[in-house]
This record gives C-alpha cells, sequence and structure tokens, in this order.
C-alpha cells in the first residue's frame, strides 16, 4: 500500500475508535486491521515496557489490562499523522479516567509499520511516569507477552 493509503487506515481506526460517544466507538477496524503476528513493543524501562507479541497478547495482555484500569470504553484521540512509506507515526492524547476518578490523559506518540494492508508493528512512546502513577506497574506476568 502507498503511505497515502497507510495514512488513511490509520485516520479511518483512530476516528472510529474515539467517537466522542462511548456507545458509538468502534476497534473493529483496527482488529481486523492488526496482523496475527503483530508487536507492540512499550518502551522505556518502567514496569509497562515490553514487546507484546502477536494479535492476541495484544488485544487481551495489554489492551485488555487497560480496559481493567479504565472507567468506560478508553479513548485516544489522534491529532498528526505523518507517512512515510509502510510507515505511519500518530501523535494522540488519551481521554480517560480510572475507576478510582484519576484521570489518565496521556500524550502519545505511536509509530505503526504496516505491510500489505496489515498493522505489523507498533512502537509506543508515551509519559512513562504518568501511566504508573495513573495505572499502576504493569503486573510481572502477563500471560502471553516477551520482553
Amino acid at each position: 500500500m502507498s503511505a497515502s493509503a497507510n495514512k488513511k487506515l490509520l485516520q479511518d481506526i483512530f476516528a472510529a475508535a474515539a467517537n466522542p460517544d462511548p456507545a458509538a466507538r468502534d476497534r473493529a477496524l483496527f482488529t481486523a486491521s492488526l496482523a496475527d503476528d503483530a508487536q507492540w513493543i512499550v518502551t522505556g524501562q518502567y514496569s509497562w515496557s515490553r514487546t507484546f507479541a502477536g494479535k492476541e497478547a495484544i488485544l487481551n495482555d495489554l489492551h485488555g489490562y487497560v480496559r481493567s484500569r479504565l472507567r468506560d470504553r478508553t479513548r485516544t484521540v489522534a491529532h498528526r499523522f505523518i507517512a512515510d512509506g509502510d510507515v505511519v507515526v500518530v501523535e494522540a492524547k488519551g481521554d480517560n479516567v480510572t475507576p478510582e476518578g484519576v484521570r489518565y490523559d496521556n500524550d502519545y506518540c505511536l509509530v505503526f509499520r504496516l505491510e500489505d494492508g496489515k498493522i505489523k508493528e507498533i512502537r509506543e512512546y508515551c509519559d512513562s511516569i504518568l501511566t504508573e502513577k495513573a495505572l499502576g506497574p504493569f503486573p510481572q506476568a502477563p500471560l502471553r507477552a516477551a520482553s
């Protein structure tokens, strides 16, 4: 796919998942666009830093745990997309609250690598201190995560 097609795919994914109405948020396009062997790499050197290897690990171990730590349905709003070949960089901001009422509005830089219309790799850069302050440390033994 071209850089513009890759960028459009990511714009569509974020638009569907960031609907202001929680009941209307749709992550189906993200799920369908995620390669079975995709990797989500949480960068840094804190408890969340690891590589989630495979679609199931991303959806269940990472996203499942994040959803368990946030009230209602999670929302991340993208505000910039930069595409170059098979790489799309997305700047985004969270709009979330924990069950305890703590705001979790992290700033993200997400680097997506696509192959044949599928997301193969995501590198996440964010405020690690805010993540641990609002969500706590990541559990030590996720089922399918590789470090």
